[in-house]
């Protein structure tokens, strides 16, 4: 049998981890957020993946609050570069191996084509520079990892931007959206499921890029949310970013190169407004 450590089971993706877990019987899943596990604290971290004979992680755990991070540079280190330096370190002395989630944030977002993950790094956020130099910690202390690079993360848990712009969608007559940041939302439903085939398969150590595919803004994608889950009262206008002030600077090109993902893996991704649909169809019908 094989132990999986979870971090971050409360997020999006560790909720989404936990669905799928239940088609897989052959792994045993140790789910763990702050409460069961503090994985700034290498004893911590050092203990419990012994005495629970762990032989990989799956490290859903960052601190995500972009504009926050500005003013709590030395937090962040802690969560996103830190701690996931802690957990390689913890699993590789084990000889096991782990999947570590990036973000698109490394990259300035200056580009007019999709990234490739051999690209140069360029974040322009503290957000950015800690979730880059956790990469780079994991990749240094297992060996044996895979660094999954993904964007726009949405799902039918937590708190997101489809389940915000359906809830403003409902509550306001209308509603001023960025038009001219150009990503690709992730559903994170379709990320969860990589992961499981990258454990079936076995780690091919390296940095990946994952996201659905096609590209949108948005405000295109906040069209698509509300003519999805039927919403017609609430006018959407687009507003150009310097209209929209943050912080933090967002990219505003963030679209990732796929492509060795999926020949590696013989991963099949869906298109975005396809994943957007299942994942609307799951809060309407499911919840």
């Amino acid at each position: 049998m094989t132990n999986i450590l979870i971090t971050g089971c409360n997020g999006q993706l560790g909720n989404e981890i936990q669905v799928l877990a239940k088609q897989h019987p052959e792994f045993n899943f140790f789910y763990t957020d702050v409460n069961e596990l503090d994985i700034t604290n290498q004893n911590a971290v050092n203990d419990f993946v012994n005495e629970h004979q762990i032989n990989g992680i799956i490290n859903c755990a960052a601190y995500t609050a972009v504009d926050k991070a500005e003013d709590n540079e030395q937090l962040c280190d802690l969560l996103n570069h830190i701690a996931p330096g802690y957990l390689a370190e913890a699993v590789n002395a084990r000889g096991g191996w782990m999947i570590h989630v990036s973000t698109d944030y490394v990259f300035d977002g200056t580009n007019h084509i999709p990234y490739k993950e051999d690209e140069p790094t360029c974040p322009a956020t503290v957000y950015g520079r800690t979730k880059l130099a956790g990469e780079q910690a994991v990749l240094k202390g297992c060996p044996q990892s895979a660094v999954i690079r993904t964007a726009w993360l949405y799902s039918t848990f937590g708190n997101n931007f489809v389940k915000t712009m359906i809830r403003l969608g409902k509550e306001k007559e209308s509603l001023g959206v960025i038009f001219d940041q150009i990503g690709t939302p992730t559903y994170a439903r379709d990320l969860a499921q990589a992961i499981f085939t990258i454990i079936q398969q076995g780690i091919v150590p390296g940095v990946y890029h994952f996201s659905n595919e096609g590209c949108i803004s948005w405000y295109d994608f906040t069209k698509a949310i509300h003519r999805i889950a039927g919403i017609t009262t609430c006018h959407v206008r687009p507003l150009h970013t310097e209209e929209y002030p943050t912080p933090a600077a967002r990219p505003h090109y963030s679209v990732l190169d796929k492509t060795k993902i999926k020949s590696t893996y013989q991963i099949e991704i869906p298109y975005w407004e396809d994943a957007l649909n299942d994942c609307i169809y799951k809060l309407e019908h499911e919840q």
